[in-house]
């Protein structure tokens, strides 16, 4: 009865399509084309450097004292005997190859010439570049940074005067191009105008520097910038040091000293400890690697003022007797000056390819 006046339960709604999630980043086909877009445009960063460099190389070791006096002796067609043989053998001792060195080419070269495997000049000049190019190409390994490790420490060392500090200005502004973030320690505490010199080239690539005073502990300012690159997440801290001579032993066990102190930080850091080499040292730059390698086991090399008066021909001796990889050379003044070791170009711009393109 009166069921009428009973109201009637309402309908429930239909339910509402649950919303999809909003969207947040990029979808993986996004992140790939991405990255693909990046290598390429890397690869053709690389490439394009790779031309200028050799162009650079020509401009630059074409005149040196090494390119002149070998390429003289391939400006004509000479003629396939002893003398030739001395000749070369002078011209490479002259240019720092160094008597090692040097021995081996020429006694390849000399049993080669005996057994008539050069039909002419042509093919003497042939074996000479092919020489040459075999000793640089197993320490032609451009520097990796590791993504990984974060900071990707570099440690530079290097004895007075060789542009260490102007290296790691260049080198900054090198990471900087390729994307990477970083900072800069200013180490070298004993030369007045050390700190200031790397301060100035931090401002030029808006890159922060830890520094402390003059004389302070240089293990403590690399400590404290492995800390700050740390803390803000960068990508790579490079640390100066002071510039000292390898017969100091005293300021030599200082370097041990500075990356034990950074391996308390991260017990994988330093990841790449690069000696900077002055390229007019000649003969002497062996003994300074042989002596820093013995302090903190180098792991790449830079050499450096190979315009002007540079020989040039100390970068076979150092690959041949040591072996390790030379990452970067040094052209100029300019940033753009520092470029990355390319084996072929660098012979290509010391000797012709062919006869009386010297």
């Amino acid at each position: 009865m009166f069921d009428f006046l009973k109201k009637k339960p309402e309908k429930p709604e239909p339910a509402k399509p649950a919303e999809a999630p909003a969207r947040s980043g990029f979808s993986p086909e996004d992140l790939a084309r991405a990255f693909t877009v990046h290598q390429e445009e890397k690869a053709a960063r690389a490439e394009a450097e790779r031309a200028e460099g050799r162009e650079a190389m020509k401009g630059v070791l074409g005149t040196s004292l090494f390119a002149r006096s070998l390429g003289g002796l391939f400006s004509r067609n000479p003629k396939l005997d002893e003398d030739l043989l001395d000749e070369i053998e002078t011209a490479l001792i002259g240019a720092d190859v160094g008597v090692p060195a040097t021995t081996e080419v020429i006694e390849r070269m000399r049993r080669r010439m005996k057994a008539r495997d050069f039909a002419d000049a042509q093919a003497l000049l042939t074996a000479l570049r092919n020489d040459l190019l075999a000793m640089l190409k197993p320490v032609a390994k451009p520097l990796e940074i590791d993504p990984a490790a974060k900071p990707f420490v570099i440690l530079t060392v290097g004895v007075n005067g060789v542009g260490k500090t102007t290296t790691i200005g260049k080198l900054a502004r090198r990471f900087q191009l390729d994307g990477h973030s970083l900072m800069l320690a200013a180490g070298d505490t004993f030369r007045a105008a050390a700190v200031e010199q790397l301060k100035i080239w931090g401002e030029r690539n808006n890159v922060a520097v830890v520094a402390q005073g003059q004389n302070a502990d240089a293990a403590s300012v690399a400590y404290d910038g492995i800390q700050a690159a740390k803390a803000r997440g960068m990508d790579i801290l490079i640390a100066d040091t002071a510039g000292r001579l390898h017969t100091q032993q005293g300021l030599m066990a200082e370097l041990g000293k500075i990356r034990r102190v950074i391996a308390k930080v991260d017990e994988t850091a330093p990841h790449e400890v690069l000696l900077v080499i002055d390229g007019t040292t000649g003969q002497n730059a062996l003994n300074q690697l042989r002596q820093f390698h013995a302090a903190v086991r180098v792991t790449g090399l830079v050499v450096t003022k190979l315009d002007g008066t540079a020989k040039g021909g100390v970068v076979f001796a150092l690959a041949r007797e040591f072996g390790i990889p030379i990452r970067f050379i040094g052209l100029g003044e300019k940033p753009e000056d520092l470029r990355v070791f390319d084996p072929e170009g660098f012979v290509d711009a010391l000797l012709p390819g062919t006869l009386g393109a010297g």
